[in-house]
């Protein structure tokens, strides 16, 4: 059974980190001192979770977190910085701070550093997340000490529900267009008029007219999915976003 935090400073460390062609020390008072800070840990770069949810999830929220007072979004690994480094761009997640704890230091303190050895990982983090004001943690996250990797609490939606539990998530829209499409321009600023974030599938390159068929059941672009929903080509987003 892991210790819940709460109320506890988070261990005082220094991170050895990579910027550029330079070794920058980071404290954990430059992270923490003043500042209220929302962590998650989690097992390994590139691991499937971490890559396909976790890391995504937050990165996505971390605008509105910092709506909710939230001043930055770290995400702490057993890793070297120089993967970690390469992770972070590797997942366009701008919005997070990467930290790397090479040695399990932070980890350690924390009482999360667990013993992988059976995956040939060695010793890393336990999942988990929490929130930091001034460096002491106001509230903890720990997934269920249970075999394999669970991932039920540590997420962003949870925190941000303790943190803003009135506030509303952000819809997630797909655009699937294709190069020198003049409907997919229109459609896209029109969500971007409309203050909607999207990310853009783009015909040959993140998908085919087979998936598009399939998806869809229609030959032409574009076409909006928001929240799992199909709209349609343009015109339907021109209608959808009038009845908003």
């Amino acid at each position: 059974m892991f210790e819940d935090r709460t109320g506890s400073r988070v261990p005082k460390v220094t991170f050895h980190t990579r910027k550029g062609h330079e070794w920058v020390d980071v404290t954990t008072d430059e992270i923490f001192a003043g500042k209220t800070v929302v962590v998650f840990s989690l097992p390994g770069a590139f691991t499937p979770t971490c890559s396909s949810s976790h890391v995504p999830r937050y990165n996505q929220l971390t605008p509105l977190f910092k709506e909710h007072g939230v001043d930055e979004v770290v995400c702490v690994s057993v890793n070297d910085t120089f993967v970690m480094n390469e992770w972070k761009q590797s997942q366009d997640a701008d919005n997070v701070t990467f930290i790397p704890d090479g040695n399990g230091d932070f980890t350690a303190g924390m009482g999360m550093l667990v013993d992988k050895d059976a995956l040939g990982f060695g010793k890393r983090s336990w999942r988990y997340s929490m929130l930091v004001k001034d460096g002491v943690v106001e509230k903890m996250f720990i997934e269920p000490d249970v075999e394999g990797d669970p991932y039920e609490v540590s997420d962003a939606d949870t925190m941000l529900a303790y943190i803003a539990p009135q506030a509303p998530k952000p819809m997630d829209v797909a655009v699937m267009s294709r190069d020198g499409c003049p409907f997919c321009a229109k459609a896209k600023e029109a969500l971007s008029n409309a203050g909607i974030d999207f990310e853009e599938l783009v015909l040959n390159k993140d998908y085919t007219e087979q998936g598009l068929r399939a998806m869809t059941n229609a030959n032409s672009v574009p076409q909006v999915f928001v929240n799992g929903d199909l709209i349609g080509g343009s015109e339907a987003v021109e209608a959808w976003l009038a009845a908003r």
